[in-house]
């Protein structure tokens, strides 16, 4: 008798049309029953095309007969309201968030999102970039953090973007990585004072107004949240999913779940959990953990999301950052920077 569970792993492979996601992890798949040999599936679109509700139901008929032992299957295709908050379109292989809107040129993008601040997701960013264009992808980054731009310090660059012949800002590439951020466009340590219409035209314009060209990934450096930008970023263009970055105590893990349940509450998938300043080695070998330890693998594990590794503190690390020069890029082969190169490798298999 075929279980649930087959049937959701069997409809894991169906992509929605035009998108590298599934039909489970958008958010599609409503209810699967089964009883005995038969299987009933009930999908709920939000867009109108009919072309779009039969390629689903076909392949999700040949996905889930694969299945021993299915010998009836019912695959229910339903056209259901939109989210609160979002168009509505009829326009032929519309999205499941019809606001959403794929960037040309770009596969995959992926958000790096944590609870709160001072865990060092800046600091992932930056290295997780790097080491991707270290191990041969094309990458782009995008600091959506508007108030508290720090992509420029940590990757040595202060070019000012120049505007291309079709009126685009064309990013500054640093390390072999394209970059966008509020910090190229402001005068020197000038505040942003903004209120929150502002900050979610700004965040569109990074993805509408800039020529990205063609990116394997582009990473999106989010402030610390779950507010205007998070939600943005959600409802402008289609996630490949989200990375949250944390510190073992619970302080850290309490918000991490709050961050979780929001890309939960938006079908984007999460990727998986890094556990920054895991713990410190000092000169004589002591092992000292600061924060605690073990608290992001734990959280993983309760979620129910892959655990992508662990960052111990390094001095070697805050030094990249602040002098503008990556563990990753100086060093590559070092201890540090091998922590995120795996996590890098983790992400791609996932993605791939």
């Amino acid at each position: 008798m075929p279980t649930e569970e087959q049937v959701k792993q069997a409809l894991q492979t169906v992509k929605y049309p035009g998108y590298s996601r599934d039909v489970i992890s958008f958010g599609l798949v409503k209810n699967i029953s089964t009883n005995a040999e038969a299987v009933t599936v009930t999908l709920e679109l939000t867009s109108g095309s009919p072309e779009v509700a039969r390629q689903l139901k076909a392949e999700c008929e040949e996905a889930v007969r694969k299945i021993p032992g299915v010998k009836h299957l019912y695959i229910d295709v339903r056209q259901a309201a939109p989210p609160p908050g979002t168009p509505t379109t009829a326009a032929a292989g519309a999205a499941p968030w019809a606001g959403q809107a794929k960037i040309p040129g770009i596969k995959r993008i992926v958000a790096i999102a944590s609870g709160k601040g001072g865990v060092g997701k800046s600091t992932a960013s930056v290295n997780i970039a790097c080491a991707l264009q270290h191990l041969g992808s094309k990458v782009g980054l995008l600091d959506c953090d508007i108030y508290g731009p720090s992509i420029p310090l940590m990757m040595g660059i202060r070019q000012k973007p120049v505007i291309s012949e079709t009126e685009q800002l064309v990013p500054p590439q640093q390390y072999g990585v394209k970059l966008m951020s509020m910090g190229f466009l402001i005068e020197g340590d000038a505040p942003v004072i903004w209120r929150g219409p502002m900050i979610v035209k700004t965040i569109q314009q990074f993805f509408n107004s800039v020529e990205w060209g063609t990116l394997d990934y582009l990473l999106v450096d989010l402030p610390p949240g779950t507010g205007d930008a998070q939600l943005t970023l959600c409802q402008t263009v289609p996630l490949d999913g989200g990375v949250i970055i944390t510190t073992p105590q619970e302080a850290s893990l309490g918000v991490v779940r709050k961050g979780i349940g929001m890309f939960q509450k938006v079908n984007v998938p999460i990727l998986g959990i890094v556990e920054n300043m895991s713990y410190y080695t000092t000169p004589n070998g002591e092992r000292v953990e600061i924060f605690g330890h073990g608290g992001g693998h734990f959280e993983a594990e309760r979620q129910k999301v892959p655990f992508l590794g662990e960052v111990p503190i390094f001095t070697e690390i805050r030094k990249g950052g602040d002098e503008g020069h990556p563990v990753t890029v100086s060093d590559p082969a070092g201890v540090p920077a091998q922590c995120f190169m795996r996590i890098a490798e983790a992400l791609q298999k996932l993605l791939n």
